[in-house]
């Protein structure tokens, strides 16, 4: 039986489990109809074509699987790029998939004719235009090889319209093997445990690719053998629960006093599939006097890229990790227990700090109260969700929030587009939805995303969003003060939304908090929504003028 080129992709999708495609419809024989038939992957229907996009890539980072989403031509391509951007930013592999103008009329000033190849091609690993229906089934597994190979990515795949349409008989499917991983050069291992070896107080920190490499294993053996601390990045953390003993904290704009301690003290820095960008390395000034580097990537490119190791390793981060371990056991390399013993008392001290902090009671709320309370109220198998307002900030500080579970992080990637994390928590909760899914958003980023509140409803995901809301965008706000002298213009709500009574017409459970008596109370209840099967919305008035010591010392060197 003869088959087009939508029924070919659908029969593709399935064979490489991908289980959803997000985004929206337009014409009525273009992908949509093949998913009419499809078995086992099936359509989430989006409100805005960015949405699709950030909830695909949310279910990658979650999943380990290929996000994928779909735009319609023109502005339904171009509605997909903040999303692919941020993909692209994170590393995250997410297929996206659009029509093209029909090859008989492209150029002729056809309807909603785009050059969406144009506009993809900066922000993917591959973007391609299908010109042959016999080449679907092709054009389908290289993108998905591409996408999940080597550091991964987004990639764009479109069908011009009249392409899409023609039926030829089937190319059988081979799915694309995800298995190939470089391992490292066993020299420049030698090297870097010539440099372990020699080194009083190392630590480990994780990034993005340490997560998306599945290496929490690797990185917990390593550490435990050797004890070393270990420090995330954002996009780092989940590489490890942070209630491991030798958890120490994130770097950078998100670090608080106990892990800049440990981190500036190091005289052996080990990064683990991270960049260290501008937030994560303090604009490169946050780097341990005298300390030596040895930096572990999967991408050429990455290494050396700002701060120059002393060695550079090109490898999986698991791979690498466990040859270092192999290594070092050969070696008869074993941990300093007086430094793990010390670093434990530390962490254990700084813990208890923050917990004291942490109940300030006053109003209107402190964002360091109302994380603490998510973590206590929701406690283990919570994937947290993250915006990166000015307030919402504090879920990045360690231990105000601790990730009690590895995996169950999705954080924005340097892009930090704003209402990502908002439609991003749907695509979490459908990618794991035997976990909790907790979004922390401040007040702007949510109305940049709330509009698919709903389709949380209509898709049975109960996540729950708390809201800072300062009735601004705080962080330009908080800018224009300091850099500004004062002078604010066209960051502050002078009109508000009720995001209660939005949530309750949307068919969510919601609340305000306005006193922080009322607060575990109001999150305990969602909770308990959420368990019932309704999203949950938790609006906080939350103070503005509140931020952690390490915000304020970030930008006095940036």
């Amino acid at each position: 039986m003869k088959v087009n080129a939508w029924q070919q992709v659908v029969a593709a999708l399935e064979a490489e489990g991908i289980p959803f495609v997000f985004g929206l419809p337009g014409g009525a024989k273009h992908l949509y109809d093949a998913l009419y038939d499809a078995r086992h992957v099936r359509p989430v229907l989006v409100r805005h074509e960015t949405s699709g996009a950030f909830m695909a890539m949310a279910y990658a980072r979650v999943s380990g699987q290929v996000g994928c989403c779909f735009g319609c031509p023109g502005p339904g391509v171009a509605n997909l790029v903040p999303g692919i951007l941020e993909a692209y930013s994170g590393c995250i592999p997410v297929l996206a998939l659009g029509v093209r103008a029909s090859t008989r009329i492209q150029g002729m000033g056809a309807f909603q004719e785009a050059d969406h190849v144009g506009m993809m091609t900066p922000i993917t690993k591959w973007a391609v235009t299908v010109e042959r229906p016999d080449r679907v089934a092709w054009t389908i597994r290289r993108a998905i090889s591409i996408a999940t190979t080597g550091k991964p990515g987004p990639v764009y795949v479109e069908i011009p319209a009249d392409i899409a349409l023609e039926e030829v008989e089937p190319t059988p499917y081979q799915p694309a093997d995800r298995s190939v991983r470089p391992g490292p050069d066993l020299e420049r291992i030698e090297a870097a445990l010539d440099l372990i070896e020699q080194a009083k107080r190392p630590v480990l920190v994780g990034g993005g690719g340490a997560v998306l490499a599945r290496a929490t294993a690797e990185v917990e053996a390593f550490a435990d053998a050797l004890g070393i601390p270990v420090l995330v990045t954002p996009a780092g953390r989940g590489i490890i629960s942070e209630e491991h003993p030798l958890f120490c904290g994130s770097v950078g704009l998100y670090r608080t006093e106990f892990p800049k301690a440990v981190y500036q003290e190091a005289d052996l820095l080990i990064t683990v599939g991270s960049r260290m960008e501008e937030f994560q390395s303090g604009v490169w000034h946050y780097f341990p006097e005298g300390a030596r580097f040895i930096q572990i990537d999967i991408d050429p490119f990455e290494l050396g890229r700002n701060w120059v190791p002393d060695v550079a390793i090109q490898s999986d981060a698991a791979l690498a990790l466990d040859a270092l371990l192999r290594g070092a056991t050969r070696r008869g390399l074993r941990a300093d227990m007086a430094r793990v013993e010390e670093l434990r008392a530390r962490r254990a001290e700084a813990i208890a700090r923050a917990a004291e902090d942490a109940q300030d009671n006053s109003s209107p709320l402190k964002g360091k109260r109302i994380v603490h309370s998510i973590n206590r109220v929701f406690g283990d198998n919570t994937i947290l969700v993250l915006e990166n307002g000015a307030q919402d900030l504090w879920a990045y500080y360690w231990p105000y929030y601790q990730v009690k579970d590895a995996g169950c992080v999705v954080p924005p990637a340097e892009q930090t587009v704003m209402g990502l994390g908002v439609v991003g928590a749907i695509g979490a909760k459908l990618a794991r939805p035997d976990r909790q899914v907790v979004c922390t958003t401040g007040d702007g980023a949510f109305q940049m995303g709330m509009h698919e509140i709903v389709t949380a409803v209509q898709e049975n995901a109960p996540v729950t969003w708390v809201v800072f809301n300062d009735g601004a965008l705080g962080w330009p706000r908080w800018t224009q003060r300091t850099a500004l002298g004062g002078r604010v213009i066209a960051t502050e709500f002078t009109a508000t939304v009720d995001l209660v009574a939005v949530a309750r017409a949307a068919g969510c459970w919601a609340t305000r908090v306005e006193r922080a008596e009322d607060l575990d109370a109001a999150l305990q209840a969602a909770r308990e929504a959420n368990q019932a099967g309704r999203p949950a919305v938790v609006d906080v008035a939350v103070d503005p003028t509140e931020h952690h010591q390490g915000f304020y010392e970030f930008h006095r060197v940036r």
